[in-house]
């Protein structure tokens, strides 16, 4: 046998059909292919093997005892060869598969329970893995590739990460209805001016954005309460402790209904909500489909 020959799958497929149908005419018409294709790719394998693997007869062929000891390797490497396409067209139509990425916990409560609901129902043998990790922690777990993808607001954007927008938003004030504020249908950062407010610890990305446009503004921030999780904010302006700033989607897809959100303009500061991938990593079916369901489950849970 040449040291450098390497079979081709068509060939070993060739040789099974001539080897189980003993003619050449017959084993073309199951491959659907020529009767001299056939012909050309058992010479082939005969060549590279450096062995006869047929004696012809008038009527038919005759398998060599080379091909009885071939014909044993070759059914075992197509059956793994038809069982690995198997499995990744198991894991193109999502019968099997895995879904995994990053999120904080207070996002990941308001986005995602309709969205993974939906799609465990259309796909019960895809597993998601949810890492809910904390705010500085996002970028590090999808750089490091501990996860598929993130979904949130990196601190630090460009390098090695890509993002694509999943919903736009602003930051915004949340009150309760009876607020003086609730009731101002353009609010600017002007009218918090002389309000006890609650936002963000010093140094958490949402607490720069709102020092930096307060001071655009001109305004001097009351802020009562410095919270660590903005669901925290949430629950304090519910419970009465005052407005909260933050960014409108974690109001917009909160449980507390109750409560007023109005963008805060002059200036307006975007808080975008992103799908980070790590460049040059593409997704899986899997992970696609999921993204999917969750802009749909998204689109018709917006108010």
């Amino acid at each position: 046998m040449n040291k450098n020959f390497s079979p081709t799958v068509r060939q070993l497929r060739a040789f099974l059909a001539v080897y189980r149908l003993r003619k050449l005419g017959a084993a073309a018409s199951q491959l659907f292919v020529t009767q001299s294709a056939i012909s050309v790719l058992i010479r082939q394998l005969e060549e590279g093997l450096q062995a006869r693997l047929f004696d012809r007869t008038t009527r038919s062929l005759q398998p060599t005892q080379a091909a009885h000891d071939a014909s044993v390797v070759a059914e075992r490497i197509l059956r793994d060869v038809d069982s690995l396409g198997a499995a990744f067209g198991d894991l193109s139509v999502l019968r099997r598969g895995r879904v995994c990425f990053a999120i904080t916990p207070t996002l990941a409560g308001m986005l995602l329970p309709d969205a993974i609901r939906r799609f465990s129902a259309l796909h019960p043998e895809v597993q998601v893995v949810v890492d809910d990790c904390a705010p500085e922690q996002f970028s590090s777990r999808v750089l490091g590739e501990h996860v598929d993808f993130g979904i949130g607001t990196p601190e630090r954007v460009g390098g090695e990460l890509e993002l694509q927008t999943l919903m736009r938003d602003r930051l915004c004030l949340v009150c309760q209805p009876d607020h003086p504020l609730a009731g101002i249908k353009t609010l600017r950062w002007s009218h918090l001016e002389g309000h006890r407010v609650i936002a963000g610890r010093p140094g958490y990305g949402v607490r720069q954005l709102v020092d930096v446009a307060a001071a655009n503004a001109g305004v001097s921030l009351q802020v009562v309460n410095e919270i660590s999780f903005l669901s925290t904010g949430l629950w304090m302006t519910a419970s009465g402790m005052g407005p909260s700033i933050m960014p409108s989607a974690y109001a917009t897809y909160s449980h507390y209904r109750e409560l007023v959100t109005r963008t805060l303009e002059a200036p307006r500061v975007s808080r975008d909500i992103f799908i980070v991938t790590k460049k040059g990593r593409s997704l899986s079916s899997a992970c696609k489909s999921f993204l999917e369901v969750l802009r749909l489950a998204l689109k018709q849970k917006k108010p």
